[in-house]
């Protein structure tokens, strides 16, 4: 990704949090006749990122057939389009605050033995968010349906060689327009996760 040097933020820990709190991303590689993407969940753990393919899956049949892949997981956060009428400042032009998350590494697929571990693991960074729910497990599906449904999938994991974070969050603005624009921001509906970034807007400005 273009960083902007104004949004760049080389605390890849950041980074890290936010593409395990959000468990979502795209995975793309570059297949033979032109770029592959797949819209996966995941779990991410500091030196790696746990996820899996459908085995019919492009990808998962490149990596099978030509071995690890050079690979980009791109992780999208919260996102908005902000009005310049915002700032209470003259001069202004709109613009669209986002947080983003590149991270890239060689793709390879795992053992099939790998796949029940990775699944509990996926089920239960989710679950663990839907509190005080009791949480979904496994092994309340017959044993048989679950074989069945594995067969479909692979395992896979991508080793994290870099990682860029762009938090474009109105820091080049001064404080009073940024906190106008984050607090217009909470009444709007234009973007994704609307209150979370009006809320990095008032909290993660690191000058």
């Amino acid at each position: 990704m273009h960083v902007n040097p104004a949004f760049r933020d080389d605390d890849q820990s950041a980074s890290l949090i936010l593409a395990r709190k959000r468990g979502f991303g795209v995975v793309t590689v570059n297949g033979p006749e032109g770029p592959l993407a797949g819209h996966v969940p995941f779990v991410a753990e500091p030196t790696c990122i746990f996820l899996h393919f459908t085995r019919s899956n492009p990808m998962a049949r490149l990596i099978r057939k030509q071995g690890p892949q050079q690979a980009l997981l791109i992780v999208s956060g919260p996102d908005a389009y902000i009005s310049p009428d915002w700032y209470g400042v003259d001069d202004q032009v709109p613009t669209w605050n986002y947080v983003a998350v590149h991270m890239r590494g060689q793709v390879e697929l795992l053992p099939q033995d790998r796949l029940h571990a990775h699944l509990e693991a996926l089920s239960e960074a989710n679950e663990t968010k839907l509190l005080p729910k009791k949480p979904w497990t496994m092994d309340k599906n017959r044993p048989e349906t679950l074989e069945k449904l594995k067969r479909m999938i692979v395992p896979a994991a991508m080793t994290i060689e870099t990682t860029e974070g762009t938090w474009k969050l109105n820091q080049n603005k001064d404080e009073i327009a940024r906190s106008g624009a984050a607090d217009a921001l909470d009444g709007s509906n234009i973007g994704q996760n609307i209150s979370e970034l009006a809320e990095l807007m008032r909290t993660w400005v690191r000058l």
